[in-house]
């Protein structure tokens, strides 16, 4: 202690962590929905924060983009810090024509191309999957809260700017969204024995073209972290 990365001292986070991959999206959550919120880290720009939520104490910690980022930040947090249950809350661009803008997608699986669990060295194939205790939560509190969400596969690739576009043959599989960090941190869960889950907002409609803005990707999904928030309360 400190670990390299989150240069926080023994103790600092809470057992359950919420994981924006933007550090502006963690210093928002703290700022807006914690009570007492402490800034923990703040290495390499990678913001991180310890507070309450309704007398819980919850941690927010930026991720930064893709599996090799989310592999650290979420391995040393599960490994160094004590943290028994991490919930991803990103954005994802759907490939579903029923799901648009402001949905909420949770990641039951993640495939992809991401070959994160090749370290293992396992005899076959790994799907890395959610801890359905969580998802089981997260999609009951959100049906409560009147949210449009739906449940299933996210492919997780490690390239945003495609030479040859997947979104087609993933379509044809019935893959809700695309994202980039969901692997790493399923395989880094599944190792550790410990909880996680990814609940993702839309903010781009892949077949459509259309976009949310990066002030709305910052700070206008509250509805995905008031989720995330509450579901940390039930564990």
């Amino acid at each position: 202690m400190p670990t390299t990365h989150p240069a926080a001292p023994e103790g600092a986070y809470a057992k359950t962590v919420l994981m924006p991959g933007d550090p502006l999206r963690a210093k928002f959550i703290a700022e807006t929905f914690l009570t007492g919120a402490v800034q923990v880290n703040g290495v390499r720009g990678m913001l991180g924060f310890t507070g309450t939520y309704k007398g819980r104490p919850v941690s927010v910690q930026g991720s930064g983009m893709g599996c090799p980022s989310m592999g650290i930040y979420s391995y040393e947090l599960f490994h160094f810090y004590g943290v028994e249950h991490i919930i991803r809350v990103g954005t994802a661009g759907t490939i579903q024509e029923g799901l648009h803008i402001g949905d909420l997608v949770i990641a039951l699986g993640a495939c992809g191309n991401s070959h994160f669990a090749g370290q293992y060295q396992l005899p076959g194939l790994f799907a890395p999957t959610a801890s359905f205790r969580l998802v089981r939560e997260a999609e009951a509190i959100a049906r409560e809260k009147g949210c449009r969400v739906a449940v299933g596969n996210v492919a997780c690739n490690d390239t945003f700017y495609d030479d040859i576009s997947p979104v087609e043959a993933w379509r044809k599989m019935g893959v809700l969204a695309l994202e980039m960090e969901s692997t790493a941190l399923y395989c880094n869960a599944a190792r550790a024995g410990k909880e996680a889950m990814t609940l993702l907002t839309v903010s781009d409609e892949l077949l459509t073209h259309k976009a949310a803005t990066v002030q709305e990707r910052q700070s206008a999904f509250t509805a995905m972290m008031e989720v995330a928030l509450e579901t940390a309360l039930a564990l």
